[in-house]
């Protein structure tokens, strides 16, 4: 087409359009306009669509504290109300892009007639103008029926439903939903959305100078966006404080003063999702539960997550994971050079050791901190909630359980010497202690604080592995237990976080409670909508889960979690602790399960391909400080994050009797009294005969 065609073409557009504002709304032709205006938007939402439409909002997850840690939709909005934001936030916005806005029908003829002449003067319709905020919130929530075509059809459509949307609202209505359905950049949806990630505050603190910012970006999002092009995003936001000032919403020397405010050049740090594996977890649960809602209905999720424990734990192990890296002959990759090498997110296979933590309130099961890898960019995968790995010693309490519940007492004598078992391949299997060495006649007390494997595996063959399967069952192991001598030194494959409802069964003295992330979930209106029930079950007998504990207890008083929790970490004495170590073949997997009366944790290290972490690596000497850590800064006199509880009481029903070490009868004049011990017994199993060695 020649050039003077295409003006002639262009000029011609500019005519009809406003030709058809004329037609439809002047006074010829009154009856074809009409009709043509009924017909025009057929597709058009309706009276009542408009007036019962709701924009999509982001799920909201707080911590038990109430404090914001993620957002979840598909659409990341978060509406805010116009009586709460300051005055100066909708004037920037009005301001900019629709000065009249309080005074017109949501057409502004002045700006329409304006835009047609800009129109014919630059023979573009882009950028012509004119639309008001009422026009621009027709757009924005129906795109689908409207669109963003520069064609006049398009525009007339947007003009009908702006006026029907001024039928249905009132003007503080209509302001109110246009800054909360704006579209900004890098996918973030209304005033409130933006403020946060541009500021890292809530809109109703926003400043002048941000107000203006979000209201200079709106205009085109990706172009003045800051993080995109800083130089326009200050000179367009310096031009809304001086449109502001010319409005007299500021004055000339607040709009200076504001103009030099910087503006931000990366995303506010505030914003950092800080609990990126328990946010997963609570996602996939809603998930299943209320499926699309969760993504376009504005929930409220209050978790049980405490954000004073979850930075406590992310500090123990990233302490750990830095020791183990530089304990000599650590030959993996450090997590340093992978993130060096700009490694993607979601790695196919992790080079570097890999660990997981988690806490739980034994009696509520109301998770407190979660960490399921190191680095969630890497790695979705949680290793607290989903990873089956070998136990290791840490298995051993529920051999002793099953023991103390069988009437064999703690002070029952078992000759720590070698195991040696035909196996039906016709092999035989001859399992060793970790210091490969035997220490004679023990109790099992003694062998349990000193992580003895010989002691463990005849105490399991004597109660019977069947017995010991059904006792981890019942406290929560719900993996496989095979019903082999191994199992009883950890060869069985478990999920940490059933490894720590069964350790809560412990400390509470029996009862058991499944470890759970949500307290409620809310309607965006604030209907409970789900209170999760925290069912309990009486799964072990009190008196020998306050045995149990004992035994426990001294793991942490003068066994192989003694140095690493109360010397190395400096967790105090005057918290009562227990627990366990756990080292599996080759130093692949270590552990440390362990609980106070009111917290109960578990920290496990490893790579996520079976291979050793490193020489000598063992459940007390890397997991076991992690712990200490984590639960000294808990229990910390002068900032606690939750009070220090009493020692367990002991039960009514328990006996108690000064007993010999050495033989497991009791203390006498006979025997050496260094060797005498205070022991706890179910009634009848307490010794009856005197020590005479």
């Amino acid at each position: 087409m020649a050039a003077g065609g295409l003006q002639r073409s262009f000029a011609s557009r500019v005519l009809r359009l406003g030709w058809l504002a004329g037609l439809l709304l002047g006074g010829g032709g009154l009856g074809f306009a009409l009709g043509a205006w009924r017909n025009l938007c057929v597709d058009c939402p309706s009276i009542a669509q408009i007036y019962t439409y709701e924009p999509q909002q982001t799920s909201k997850i707080y911590a038990r504290d109430s404090v914001l840690v993620r957002e979840i939709g598909l659409e990341r909005r978060t509406p805010v109300s116009l009586v709460s934001l300051p005055e100066y936030v909708p004037q920037a916005f009005i301001a900019t892009e629709d000065r009249r806005f309080y005074s017109h029908n949501g057409l502004d003829w002045r700006g329409i007639a304006r835009a047609v002449l800009e129109a014919a003067r630059t023979r573009s319709l882009s950028g012509a103008g004119g639309s008001t905020i009422t026009q621009q919130l027709a757009r924005n929530m129906f795109t689908d029926r409207i669109g963003f075509e520069k064609r006049i059809v398009r525009k007339l459509k947007e003009w009908q439903v702006a006026l029907a949307i001024e039928r249905a609202y009132s003007k503080d209505q209509i302001i109110e939903a246009y800054m909360n359905q704006i579209v900004y950049a890098h996918g973030w949806y209304g005033l409130q959305t933006a403020s946060r990630n541009y500021f890292g505050k809530n809109s109703i603190d926003m400043s002048p100078a941000e107000a203006a910012l979000l209201a200079a970006i709106a205009n085109y999002p990706e172009r003045y966006s800051p993080l995109n092009n800083p130089d326009a995003a200050l000179a367009r936001r310096d031009l809304v404080l001086d449109l502001m000032a010319r409005e007299g919403y500021l004055t000339p020397e607040e709009a200076a003063l504001w103009q030099a405010e910087p503006v931000p050049l990366e995303r506010a740090r505030s914003v950092t999702v800080r609990a990126p594996y328990f946010v997963e977890w609570v996602r996939s649960i809603l998930d299943d539960r209320f499926g699309g809602m969760l993504y376009t209905h504005g929930l409220r999720v209050y978790t049980t997550l405490d954000l004073g424990m979850q930075a406590a734990a992310q500090e123990a192990m990233e302490a750990g994971w830095r020791s183990i890296e530089e304990r000599p002959g650590f030959r993996h990759p450090t997590y340093e050079e992978v993130a060096q090498l700009d490694a993607g997110p979601d790695l196919s296979e992790i080079p570097y050791v890999q660990g997981m933590f988690i806490a739980a309130d034994p009696a509520t099961g109301e998770v407190r901190a979660m960490l399921g890898g190191r680095d969630h960019r890497h790695s979705k995968f949680n290793r607290a909630i989903s990873a089956t790995r070998q136990a290791g010693s840490s298995f051993k309490p529920f051999v002793y359980a099953a023991a103390l519940a069988s009437g064999i007492p703690a002070s029952e004598i078992i000759l720590d010497g070698p195991v040696v078992l035909d196996q039906v391949d016709g092999s035989t299997w001859a399992p060793t202690n970790y210091e490969d060495e035997f220490l004679g006649p023990v109790t099992i007390r003694r062998a349990l604080a000193n992580s003895i494997n010989m002691v463990a595996i005849k105490l399991g063959m004597q109660v019977g592995m069947e017995s010991v399967a059904q006792m981890a069952r019942r406290l929560g192991i719900r993996t496989e237990v095979e019903r082999y001598p191994s199992t009883a030194i950890g060869a069985a494959e478990v999920i940490p976080v059933e490894m720590l409802e069964a350790y809560s069964t412990f400390a509470n003295l029996g009862t058991r409670v499944r470890p759970f992330p949500i307290a409620r979930v809310e309607s965006a209106e604030g209907e409970v909508l789900w209170e999760p029930a925290r069912a309990s079950v009486r799964a072990l007998d009190p008196l020998v889960a306050r045995l149990t504990v004992s035994l426990l207890e001294d793991v942490v008083a003068a066994g192989t979690g003694h140095h690493a929790i109360r010397v190395v970490a400096g967790l105090p004495d005057r918290v009562p602790a227990a627990g366990k170590t756990g080292t599996t073949n080759e130093g692949r997997n270590v552990w440390f399960m362990g609980f106070t009366p009111n917290l109960a944790a578990g920290v496990w290290f490893g790579m996520d391909t079976p291979l050793p972490i490193v020489a000598r690596a063992t459940g007390g000497g890397l997991a076991a400080p992690v712990w200490g850590r984590f639960m000294k800064r808990v229990y910390d006199e002068e900032d606690p994050l939750l009070a220090t509880p009493d020692p367990w009481p002991i039960p009514e029903g328990l006996v108690t009797r000064r007993v010999d070490n050495r033989t497991g009868l009791l203390a006498s004049r006979w025997c050496p009294p260094e060797d005498a011990y205070q022991e706890l017994y179910l009634p009848g199993t307490e010794p009856t005969s005197l020590c005479d060695r």
